[in-house]
C-alpha cells in the first residue's frame, strides 16, 4: 500500500468501529498553551481527556502533524524525524485499554499486513505507587504476542508534572537483520511502532496519584514508521513519503547518505513549520525554525559552499504542504527560507572574520562563547562549526567554507 491507502485503511478501520475522524491541528498550539509545538496526536485533545465533552463524541480517530526536537541529534538514522504525522485513536471514557490493544493487533496484522511474528509488546511492570499492568500483559498473551514487563518509568505516560497519566503498552516491530531475537530492551532491532496509553490517574501537585472516575485511552503511531514496517524497507527514508525528497536532493547536490537524510528532514520540517505561520526568530518557535534551517544549511554547504535552497524544486515544497494539509502559498514559504539563508550566510562570513581576528589560536572558553553570542549574535553551535572549519581537528580536512 502507498501512503494514502495506508492512511485510509487506518481511518476506515476505526470509523467502522464508530470513531469520528477529527481534523489535523496546527503545529502551533492555541494561545495559553505552554508548549512550543504540538508533539503528539493527543495534545490537541487534552481538555477532552481531562473531562470536557468532545462535540464529536467519545470515540475519535485522526492524523496529526507533530514536531519533536528531542531527537535532533539522532536525525539521519533509520527512524527518527523532526516533523512527522501521527495516526491516532482515542477513547474518551468509553472502552478499555485491553480493547484498544485487541483492535490495534487486528488492524496491524489484518488490514495493514504486518506479520504477527514480527511483533513484540512491552507493558508497565509497576513501581512504588502502581502495580504492574496485568490487564495488558494478559491481553498480549491471549493474542500470542510476546510481552516484556519494564521497570522504572518505562511504559508510564504523563502530560507533565501534574495532570492525566497512566501505564502504556508499546507495540514494537522487528526491523533488524535476520529473524527476530531478543526483546525491545535488549535488541536495537525492535522499533517502537504504536503506543497505547490508558489514562487511569491524575498526578497531583504533591506527586500523589488520584484515580480518574472514568479512564481514557490514547494511542499514537508514526505514519512514517508504519510505512517502513509495512513495506519491509530499512528506513523511513525508503518509503514513498521520502523518496521524492531523496531523489530530488541527490540529483541536485549528491550529498552522502546521512547528510542527504539530515538535509531532507530539516528542510521538510522547516517548510511545514513555516506553513503553519512561524517565522525565523531569536527565541521561541522562531528559533526552532531558524535552528532547523541552519542545521540543514550547515550540512548542505559542507560539501559545496555554492549550494543554495534557491535550487529546491517547487514541486517538493508544494507536495510537502499538500501532504500536511497546509494552504500556505509555496512561493511565500520559499521566500522565508531564502531570506534566512542570506542572513545565515552573512552571519557566517562575519563570524569567520571575528574568530580569525579575536581567537587566532582557538581554545575558546565558556566566557568567549557567551561574549560572542551576547555581543555579536553568534550562537554557540555556529561558533563551534566555524571553529572546526578554521582549525580542523588533526588529520581531518577543513570543511569548505561558505563564500
Amino acid at each position: 500500500m502507498d501512503v494514502n491507502k495506508t492512511i485510509d485503511t487506518f481511518i476506515t478501520f476505526f470509523r467502522e468501529l464508530d470513531h469520528q475522524q477529527i481534523p489535523s491541528s496546527s503545529l502551533v498550539p492555541p494561545p495559553g498553551d505552554s508548549v512550543l509545538f504540538t508533539t503528539s496526536g493527543m495534545h490537541p485533545l487534552t481538555p477532552y481527556i481531562e473531562g470536557r465533552p468532545h462535540p464529536l463524541g467519545r470515540r475519535l480517530t485522526g492524523l496529526q502533524r507533530c514536531l519533536r526536537t528531542t531527537d535532533l541529534d539522532e536525525t539521519g538514522d533509520y527512524s527518527h524525524l523532526t516533523v512527522f504525522q501521527m495516526l491516532g485513536s482515542w477513547s474518551l471514557r468509553d472502552y478499555s485499554g485491553p480493547q484498544s490493544l485487541r483492535w490495534g493487533h487486528q488492524l496491524l496484522t489484518g488490514g495493514l499486513g504486518v506479520r504477527p511474528g514480527l511483533l513484540y509488546a512491552t507493558v508497565f511492570g509497576g513501581d512504588g505507587q502502581v502495580g504492574p499492568d496485568v490487564d495488558s500483559q494478559r491481553t498480549w498473551t491471549e493474542l500470542g504476542v510476546p510481552v516484556e514487563l519494564t521497570t522504572g518509568d518505562e511504559n508510564w505516560w504523563s502530560n507533565g508534572p501534574t495532570g492525566p497519566c497512566g501505564p502504556d503498552s508499546e507495540i514494537f516491530a522487528w526491523t533488524g537483520e535476520g529473524p527476530p531475537s531478543g526483546t525491545p530492551s535488549t535488541s536495537d532491532g525492535w522499533l517502537e511502532l504504536w503506543n497505547h496509553v490508558t489514562l487511569r490517574y491524575r498526578r497531583l501537585d504533591d506527586g500523589s496519584l488520584a484515580p480518574l472516575p472514568q479512564p481514557s485511552v490514547d494511542t499514537g503511531m508514526g505514519l512514517e514508521r508504519l510505512m517502513m514496517v509495512s513495506r519491509g524497507v530499512r528506513s523511513v527514508y525508503e518509503t514513498d513519503i521520502f523518496l521524492p525528497w531523496l531523489f530530488g536532493l541527490h540529483d541536485l547536490w549528491q550529498p552522502e547518505t546521512r547528510s542527504l537524510r539530515i538535509i531532507a528532514d530539516h528542510l521538510r520540517s522547516a517548510i511545514v513549520v513555516t506553513g503553519d505561520g512561524v517565522r525565523p526568530a531569536s527565541t521561541g518557535r522562531g528559533y526552532v525554525l531558524r535552528r532547523l534551517l541552519r542545521l540543514a544549511l550547515t550540512e548542505l554547504w559542507r560539501g559545496d559552499g555554492t549550494r543554495t535552497i534557491a535550487d529546491l524544486p517547487d514541486q517538493l515544497i508544494q507536495d510537502t504542504l499538500t501532504r500536511f494539509g497546509q494552504p500556505a502559498p509555496p512561493a511565500r514559504v520559499r521566500d522565508v527560507l531564502l531570506t534566512e539563508e542570506r542572513k545565515f550566510s552573512a552571519l557566517l562570513s562575519r563570524g569567520r572574520s571575528l574568530l580569525q581576528r579575536l581567537y587566532p589560536h582557538g581554545q575558546l572558553t565558556e566566557d568567549d562563547y557567551a561574549y560572542l553570542h551576547a555581543t555579536h549574535g553568534l550562537p554557540r553551535e555556529v561558533v563551534i562549526e566555524l571553529d572546526s572549519q578554521i582549525r580542523p581537528l588533526a588529520g581531518r580536512p577543513a570543511r569548505p567554507p561558505r563564500p
